[in-house]
């Protein structure tokens, strides 16, 4: 049986010029170097054999699958299952310095690290991810599929297929803007997983990419 891949890709950088943790706020598009990040990882993928691609419905996740759908004649799915994780802080500054985890009336929702208890559950979003990631192994079996999601709900992911605690520290997340990662499956049954950063040529002259936060 020939292997299937399914590639899981962030979405690119997105104008947030009031820095806020904008998490499921409609509204939030990508940035004009998002949409050249969009673009490379397209054209990375243009020599796979992607037959299915779908997204998180969020606008910057639709945004980032267009280019790649497109190359591939492709219509863009929608699949609720990879939307950004719920978070309490949505809409708030969370930046250090200026951010609401300095506000002592924020420190209640920070006491539980593990679940969290600022938000969605790891293990709900890590069910919710591996039920999409073999929905689409099943879609494009023996050949390839690129779902677009994001951050946390990705390297929740990952951590969960790498059997690892999901509970993790978020500065140590390998899950840059625009980046593949890469699930190979022999059958039902993951053999490896990939990594790689398709734009991050041009992530190295951003300031603005290299210090992105969120989602």
């Amino acid at each position: 049986m020939a292997e299937t891949v399914v590639h899981v890709l962030r979405h690119g950088e997105v104008h947030n010029p009031d820095g806020i943790l904008y998490g499921r706020l409609p509204g939030f598009r990508l940035s004009e170097l998002g949409v050249q990040m969009a673009k490379a990882a397209a054209q990375a993928l243009a020599e796979r054999t992607v037959v299915h691609v779908a997204a998180s419905p969020l606008e910057r996740a639709q945004q980032t699958a267009e280019p790649i759908a497109a190359q591939f004649g492709l219509s863009v799915g929608v699949d609720e299952r990879l939307i950004e994780s719920a978070n309490w802080f949505e809409g708030k500054k969370v930046s250090p310095g200026d951010g609401s985890f300095r506000d002592p009336r924020n420190w209640w929702v920070l006491r539980d690290p593990v679940t969290p208890s600022w938000g969605e559950a790891y293990q709900v979003i890590a069910e919710r991810m591996f039920a999409a990631l073999h929905a689409a192994r099943l879609a494009a079996e023996g050949r390839e599929a690129v779902l677009v999601s994001h951050q946390l709900p990705i390297w929740t992911l990952r951590r969960h297929v790498e059997r690892k605690r999901l509970w993790h520290d978020p500065r140590r997340r390998q899950c840059g803007l625009a980046s593949l990662t890469s699930f190979h499956f022999d059958g039902a049954k993951i053999v490896g997983i990939g990594y790689s950063e398709p734009a991050a040529h041009l992530i190295a002259i951003s300031p603005t990419a290299r210090t992105a936060k969120g989602a």
